[in-house]
């Protein structure tokens, strides 16, 4: 099966369409094969864009304008969505919007406008895409968060307190395959899909996992407190990098703070900065 025949048939909702990463999930989506319903809610002129982008590569599209924060606008749209389509198979929580301001002088409006966008409309799609999705029993739910929702950012409390929140939305049920698996996964489908090297152990094997040692892994195959601790260091490399420091004066300044944050040395190689994988 080629890659424009993956997801022929298939029916995606893409919230948040009109522009940026949205928009670029839909023209993708679209080439692989699936029949595309482009949200938004603002302008029809840029949504129209995209739909003419997308016919003139011969993909089938449609345009639906509802607003993700709104329950009574998300149930009206996938009632729509079902009536002209019967189904949905994919869904992308993509849409987001910023409402930028320092903590003391941000206003109760710019909070809630953007937690009901970015979080709670995840929550509202997933709810009713979900119903369609169970009774198939298929579907794909994707929900696009941000390195901040991890990091924070100045200026932007509410952003990454809503991209906090669609992270922990996205906790698998399955958080530790040593552990909690055979709660939730007692045949360890779920884990053996997703680490192919475990396809011919059995579950009790798996259970002891941090005895197994497999070729082409130095250590463990999977470490979750090592994999912590890597993963603490690389966002903290990040935020004391010149290039993080740099990042953070300019959104101080956006919002007119006179804090300042020193500035990280430089270190001897001025080579590409290189961050472990």
């Amino acid at each position: 099966m080629s890659k424009t025949e993956s997801l022929t048939g298939k029916v995606a909702l893409i919230t948040g369409a009109s522009r940026g990463i949205g928009k670029e999930i839909a023209l993708e989506l679209s080439k692989l094969g699936a029949e595309v319903i482009i949200n938004y809610s603002s302008s029809d002129e840029k949504a129209e864009e995209v739909v003419n982008s997308i016919k003139k590569s011969g993909g089938k599209v449609h345009k639906l304008k509802f607003d993700v924060s709104k329950e009574e606008s998300v149930s009206t749209a996938f009632e729509e969505i079902i009536k002209i389509n019967g189904t949905i198979d994919i869904l992308i929580n993509n849409a987001g919007i910023t409402r930028d301001g320092l903590l003391m002088r941000m206003k109760s409006e710019q909070w809630d406008d953007v937690l009901n966008t970015n979080l709670k409309g995840v929550f509202l799609c997933t709810k009713y895409a979900s119903k369609f999705m169970l009774k198939k029993r298929s579907g794909k739910i994707i929900n696009i968060s941000s390195i901040v929702g991890i990091i924070g950012n100045p200026g932007q409390a509410n952003y990454s307190a809503a991209k906090a929140g669609v992270i922990g939305f996205n906790t698998l049920r399955v958080y530790s395959p040593t552990k909690q698996f055979t709660d939730h996964d007692a045949d360890a489908k779920f884990v053996k899909r997703w680490v192919p090297e475990l396809a011919d152990r059995t579950p009790a094997e798996i259970a002891n996992l941090s005895e197994i040692k497999f070729p082409g892994y130095e250590t463990e195959l999977v470490s979750l407190k090592d994999r912590a601790k890597e993963m603490k260091a690389r966002v903290f490399s990040i935020r004391k990098s010149q290039e993080g420091w740099r990042a953070t004066q300019q959104t101080l300044r956006k919002h007119g703070s006179k804090k300042t944050i020193r500035k990280p040395k430089k270190k001897k190689d001025r080579g590409q900065m290189q961050f472990p994988l």
